[in-house]
């Protein structure tokens, strides 16, 4: 309606602001998020128990070689007026590198269950898998180089060499080769179980 130089316009409400229907501010929206656990992360934790048990195998294993070698000594019962037959274990530089790689291999195992503790407790610890997966495979090099330089001499005291001129002693040492023997199969099942924690290390980075 014109009334002079003046217009006035008349804005006419809607029904549903004039109901009361029609909020003026909208509501806020708040959106919740759930935590989903990682797919992988129960076969990670498993394979964290599964490795702290392989290590307690092997510190067994690894300690009973180097204790064996490291104690094996015989003397036979009868001598000479110039000769002692006896045999021990420093008598030859194998087995003496062996004792020292087997226990060196057993307290590198002793010293990292605290680190295969942590991967139970933090499955997703990628930096602790790697440095564990590094040291496992020098301790496996150093345990497979013992048990071969060892295996080596066994087989010599057990068959001789004729063309070395090497005679066979075990018919004579029983004792002697028993223990030299047991020591070696120790070490080799601790390589096994060296070879066992670098793939499931290896596994478990891959799957990270």
């Amino acid at each position: 309606m014109n009334s002079g130089n003046s217009t006035t316009i008349h804005v006419s409400e809607t029904k549903a602001e004039a109901k009361g229907k029609a909020p003026l501010i909208a509501a806020p929206i708040v959106a919740t998020t759930k935590a989903t656990p990682h797919p992988n992360a129960g076969w990670k934790k498993g394979s964290a128990i599964f490795d702290f048990l392989l290590r307690l195998a092997a510190i067994a294993a690894t300690l009973a070689a180097a204790t064996t070698m490291g104690t094996t000594d015989e003397t036979l019962p009868f001598f000479t007026q110039y000769f002692q037959f006896q045999a021990s274990f420093d008598d030859l530089p194998a087995f003496m590198f062996f004792v020292v790689a087997t226990a060196i291999a057993s307290g590198y195992l002793a010293l990292s269950l605290p680190f295969s503790l942590v991967s139970i407790f933090r499955p997703h610890a990628q930096r602790i898998r790697l440095l564990l997966i590094i040291c496992d495979t020098v301790a496996l090099a150093l345990t497979t180089a013992g048990a071969a330089s060892a295996t080596a001499i066994v087989y010599l005291a057990h068959d001789g060499n004729t063309s070395a001129n090497w005679i066979a002693i075990c018919q004579q040492f029983t004792d002697f080769c028993q223990r030299v023997s047991g020591a070696v199969v120790a070490s080799f099942i601790a390589v096994v179980l060296f070879m066992l924690l670098v793939m499931m290390s290896a596994l478990a980075l891959r799957k990270h």
